[in-house]
């Protein structure tokens, strides 16, 4: 269902995990986030894309290579496809696509495109580089800890950031690649809200944000959860349950955080 839509942004968000799809259509192209999760979800997607597209290219941008973030490649064929060098190197793609097969097997799922790794066209190898869109430029930074192979990108002249993964304001940090690479990624996102002037940040989950005192609230609060879980404090926990309503769903990603802190 959409979310948020004002000016040339419509971000789709999934009933599950709140998920979230950002559409931004310019001039001559339309940028696709993450398209995900369930079939007639995606299909929303799809045809709201369809309505709007006319001559316009079609670029899907993955934030990284969650198995809820690219389960609905397939539907979109023809689209150019960004990522990063990481994300196109990843040595365990086919555990990925197993993950996508497990989660339809168990819910008994039927999907009307064939669930495929995507395959990337233009790939970003470092920090600060840009693709131009005609009326759009999309500036990249590399985004690790949550998974290895993130991506931030800064939507100009619209000031739309997207963060993939981090800065949620449903989600605690979840870890899943390094703790050091994701304070470091939490400093970078802290220093671009500075150097851009962020109109909108679209998270991975949860809700999209245009105050710049909220965007600045949510790195301010991973800043603290990442310096708290390594001094292991022991009311960490007992503040989460009181911010986040669903913490009882994501208990387990909390604990396995420890598991990355000497990594």
């Amino acid at each position: 269902m959409i979310h948020l839509q004002k000016n040339n942004l419509t971000v789709f968000k999934s009933v599950l995990f709140q998920t979230t799809s950002a559409v931004i259509i310019g001039e001559e192209s339309i940028i696709l986030t993450d398209p995900t999760w369930l079939p007639q979800e995606i299909r929303e997607i799809k045809e709201y894309i369809d309505e709007v597209k006319d001559n316009r290219q079609l670029y899907i941008i993955y934030t990284h290579s969650d198995f809820d973030h690219i389960i609905g490649s397939g539907a979109f064929p023809g689209a150019t496809v960004i990522a990063s060098e990481a994300f196109q190197a990843n040595s365990i793609k086919q555990n990925i696509l197993e993950e996508v097969n497990a989660f339809d097997q168990e819910y008994y799922i039927e999907r009307d495109y064939e669930v495929a790794y995507p395959i990337v066209d233009n790939v970003i190898k470092k920090d600060g580089s840009t693709i131009k869109c005609a009326d759009m430029t999309l500036t990249f930074f590399k985004a690790p800890g949550h998974t290895d192979d993130g991506l931030f990108t800064i939507v100009e002249p619209f000031g739309i950031f997207l963060s993939g993964d981090y800065l949620s304001d449903v989600e605690f940090p979840f870890i899943a690649s390094s703790y050091k690479d994701y304070v470091r990624t939490v400093e970078k996102a802290e220093r671009l809200v500075e150097d851009y002037a962020i109109a909108f940040h679209v998270p991975g989950h949860g809700n999209v944000t245009d105050q710049t005192d909220e965007i600045r609230d949510r790195i301010s609060f991973s800043k603290n959860y990442l310096k708290r879980l390594k001094a292991d404090d022991q009311t960490l926990e007992k503040d989460l349950r009181k911010k986040y309503r669903f913490f009882e769903g994501m208990k387990e990603s909390h604990y396995q955080n420890y598991n990355y802190l000497n990594e």
